[in-house]
């Protein structure tokens, strides 16, 4: 039974705000990397994937937060390796960073180098294939984002209400970044960069070496401005075209 008495102090009020942004700016990079991915099934499919994708991670979100044990358990030491412990988050971290690049580059791959094909053999079972790969993703950015909750409020149902506000948010606006994203092809090959960047930023905190976020999302967010300026000198002009994928 959750505890609701917070709800006269003032402080899980502050806590409750501050973690809710928190969560969106997490979440950024869970958003740009649902994009990408129900970028490859025909329109139709890739609202209900992206609803279905972000909603995984908020149910994965709110059933590690209800094992709150256990996730803390995952930070303690499994074994030791050149004189260095690591635990079951660090292995997440760094598997999950491993998976991110490697979807990163490969789609670079065949967006810039890989043999153009007909997008119409995209189908149902691609949509299955999607929402595996989301479902990978979603597990080692929940955990940070669970470990960030635990950390900052000491009411499960503050962190619980911040994760549902947050991952509403995100439902609402998910479709407008999916579109401009895909909508210029210089967009979409940025968001692979970040994804390289985010990927190799959890292999780092994998092995214990802790980047501060705010570089990270200052550099995003400057290149993000850097290609507004392009696109607004670019005007009117047709944008370039990447090759397509049908298949993951």
């Amino acid at each position: 039974m959750m505890d609701f008495t917070w709800v006269s102090d003032p402080n899980a009020w502050l806590a409750l705000v501050t973690l809710t942004v928190l969560e969106i700016v997490l979440g950024i990079d869970n958003i740009v990397f649902i994009s990408i991915l129900t970028g490859k099934l025909p329109k139709e499919q890739q609202g209900r994937a992206q609803f279905i994708g972000l909603a995984m991670a908020m149910l994965g979100r709110i059933l590690l937060l209800l094992s709150i044990s256990w996730v803390m358990g995952l930070t303690e030491p499994l074994f030791e390796l050149a004189g260095r412990p690591f635990s079951g988050r660090d292995l997440i971290l760094f598997f999950g960073g491993l998976f991110l690049v490697y979807k990163a580059t490969k789609e670079i791959h065949h967006k810039l180098e890989g043999e153009a094909e007909a997008t119409s053999t995209k189908g149902a079972a691609t949509f299955g294939n999607v929402l595996f790969q989301i479902f990978l993703l979603d597990l080692v950015f929940s955990l940070d984002s669970v470990i960030t909750a635990v950390g900052m409020a000491e009411q499960v149902s503050v962190m619980i209400i911040a994760i549902v506000i947050a991952i509403g948010i995100m439902m609402i606006s998910a479709k407008s970044v999916s579109t401009f994203i895909n909508k210029h092809p210089t967009v979409k090959m940025l968001a692979l960069a970040f994804l390289l960047l985010i990927g190799m930023v959890l292999m780092a905190e994998g092995f214990g070496q802790h980047i501060p976020k705010g570089y990270i999302y200052a550099a995003m967010g400057f290149s993000i401005f850097v290609e507004f300026l392009n696109l607004r000198a670019k005007g009117s002009k047709p944008p370039v075209k990447l090759r397509e994928q049908p298949s993951l």
